[in-house]
């Protein structure tokens, strides 16, 4: 059945040349296609007559679909722009890596088209939330489609915490954090912290120590309805941060607790036809540069 998109909403950083000239691209292909577009009032562009500029908390309420031009960074602006909604999301190649955004610049027109005619494939994925509970106060929220850091802030200072999984006691830590990560952010923070490359489709989570200073301290991966506890062991102040897809949340002080788990809904991603996680991780990853490499 074929999806009836009249209005897209388009973010990226379009003062940066090549996000202006691909988001460009975007308007002329939506406009061939009639439709409507908007554009976030606090993002600099000359799109004259081509969009329309509304509050960034606004548009994910109203538009059909979104497109980021960009890199992984601004598609998960994205994913928490739409997040609660049923906005689908594609994702314009302008970054370095491009796991999430895996359209190419010369496919923006063919990829529209495929949008519009509904021969993309969707792509649900699961988001999880942090929350940051300190003393009786309320605690502080926010969701992630790829990872929840933990990361020490001052240079020289490791950090002490534990770690329990559904309430039982799994370790206790000393090193630089750790990162909490979806099976979509298994192949960002997580990956360069030793963990496993997980296929999007599972529903786990990875719990990856930053810099251990234990070796025996490594990756493990629990179910994606488990409950994630971290607490500071530390008798500092304000020596940890905690992020989420790279939004700051606050710190985690002595006697503050982090909760991760599932937050309810999901994000759901655009894919091209003909679309394979296993080729774009040879792609991003060069993997399969024998005689594989000629399929």
């Amino acid at each position: 059945m074929k999806a009836r998109f009249q209005t897209c909403a388009l973010i990226g950083h379009f003062a940066e040349g090549r996000i202006a000239e691909s988001a460009a691209a975007v308007l002329a292909a939506l406009a061939r296609r009639a439709v409507a577009v908007l554009v976030p009032t606090d993002e600099p562009g000359n799109f004259g007559d081509a969009a329309r500029a509304v509050p960034r908390a606004e548009l994910a309420a109203q538009a059909d679909f979104m497109i980021a031009v960009g890199g992984d960074g601004t598609l998960l602006e994205a994913a928490r722009l739409v997040a609660g909604r049923e906005v689908p999301l594609l994702g314009i190649n302008r970054g370095r890596l491009g796991f999430l955004t895996d359209v190419l610049p010369q496919d923006v027109a063919a990829g529209i088209d495929a949008v519009l005619d509904g021969h993309c494939a969707s792509d649900a994925r699961r988001l999880i939330e942090a929350r940051l509970h300190r003393g009786e106060r309320g605690a502080a929220r926010l969701l992630a489609m790829n990872d929840v850091v933990l990361l020490r802030r001052e240079t020289g200072r490791m950090l002490d915490f534990q770690t329990r999984v559904d309430g039982r006691y799994l370790n206790s830590h000393r090193g630089d954090g750790i990162v909490v990560a979806t099976a979509t952010g298994s192949t960002a923070y997580a990956l360069s912290c030793g963990g496993p490359i997980v296929d999007p489709r599972l529903d786990v989570l990875v719990m990856a120590p930053i810099c251990p200073h234990t070796l025996s301290d490594r990756p493990i991966v629990v179910p994606g309805d488990a409950v994630i506890e971290v607490r500071s062991l530390d008798r500092g102040s304000g020596l940890a941060e905690v992020t989420c897809d790279g939004a700051r949340l606050g710190d985690l002080q002595p006697g503050d607790r982090l909760e991760v788990s599932v937050a309810g809904g999901s994000i759901t991603l655009l894919h091209l036809p003909g679309y394979d996680y296993f080729r774009l991780l040879r792609s991003k990853l060069r993997w399969g540069r024998g005689a594989e490499q000629q399929e």
